[in-house]
């Protein structure tokens, strides 16, 4: 069978928005860690050495991010035809994987290990300045990310659902770190004032355990988001079926069997068209439909960069 016919539409978005959002991670996070490495060296505490372990792991995890921004620009070449979008992706779920052993491994087994020898309890002053300026800095990160998620948030639709259906997963992943983060300054505060109320230095380690299993959680959510799109996640249902009208307006289309697509990138889609043209078409007429169609396409959904014909739907146009 002959290749399928392309659009020939190339070229990529700037993706300005989502380097401003691991920018601001990163910032705040080197900060932060450093903040909460010198704090815990000074008092002792379990649950802030998990939070400055999971600040380091998330400023590691940002220049990941940017490492996949940069892959996942690049042209397409012979080896990479459909280009490196899914570059993005790949180190996406490297920072899942990060987050689950680094970040919620470590701070686990700090916390065991402080549960068999538990600090002295400390003046822990120090402690709540830095989870205060912390959630400063984690706050402002986080409205950063959020920010860009309301940008292309559906109307009637929560964060949560447009974490779910954003495909740039330097965005979401930002998100879910920052808001793992913010929770994680919460236990850590909960833990050293429950220590220091009841006099009990085992309040401390539990929360650097319990900081641990709530990053084990987040990197699970990550990969899972992460996971999808590498492997080949389709358009929404709702954009799926908006395309199947546009197509279904071609008078030169008798029928429409099925569309399939593939997110190549977070602005990058492809859709493979098994469509029928009405028979007894010339060559010209079928151009000139294909080219009503990317044109149409183009204008209602730009993110699809690359459109395929199957090429049997063009040998039974000319029969």
């Amino acid at each position: 069978m002959p290749p399928p016919e392309e659009s020939g539409r190339t070229g990529e978005t700037p993706r300005r928005g989502s380097q401003k959002v691991i920018y601001a991670a990163i910032v705040a996070n080197l900060g932060i860690a450093t903040a909460k490495f010198i704090v815990a060296g000074v008092t002792g505490s379990a649950a802030m050495v998990a939070e400055g372990i999971h600040s380091a792991v998330d400023t590691g995890n940002e220049f990941l991010l940017l490492l996949g921004e940069r892959r996942s620009s690049r042209p397409a070449d012979r080896k990479h035809p459909f280009g490196y979008g899914k570059s993005l992706y790949f180190w996406a779920l490297i920072v899942a994987l990060s987050v689950f052993s680094l970040g919620g491994g470590l701070s686990i087994y700090h916390g065991l290990d402080a549960l068999e020898n538990p600090p002295p309890l400390e003046d822990p002053l120090w402690n709540y300045v830095v989870l205060g300026v912390a959630a400063l800095f984690e706050g402002y990160s986080w409205n950063v990310s959020r920010k860009a998620l309301n940008a292309v948030r559906k109307p009637g639709t929560t964060l949560w659902q447009a974490v779910r259906a954003s495909k740039d997963a330097s965005v979401f992943t930002v998100f879910i770190e920052d808001s793992a983060a913010l929770l994680g300054l919460a236990i850590a505060a909960l833990g050293i004032a429950l220590g220091h109320y009841f006099d009990n230095p085992y309040a401390d380690p539990v929360a650097s355990i319990l900081i641990g299993v709530l990053l084990i959680g987040a990197a699970i959510m990550l990969a899972r988001e992460t996971g999808a799109l590498l492997v080949g996640e389709s358009i929404d249902r709702d954009q799926l079926a908006a395309l199947y009208a546009l197509f279904r307006r071609e008078p030169a289309l008798d029928s429409v069997s099925s569309l399939r697509t593939m997110q190549m990138g977070p602005e990058e889609v492809l859709l493979a068209a098994s469509v029928q043209f009405r028979r007894g078409m010339r060559i010209d007429e079928v151009e000139q439909a294909i080219a009503r169609i990317e044109t149409a396409v183009a204008g209602a959904h730009p993110v699809i960069r690359q459109i395929y014909f199957e090429a049997s739907a063009l040998r039974t146009s000319m029969r």
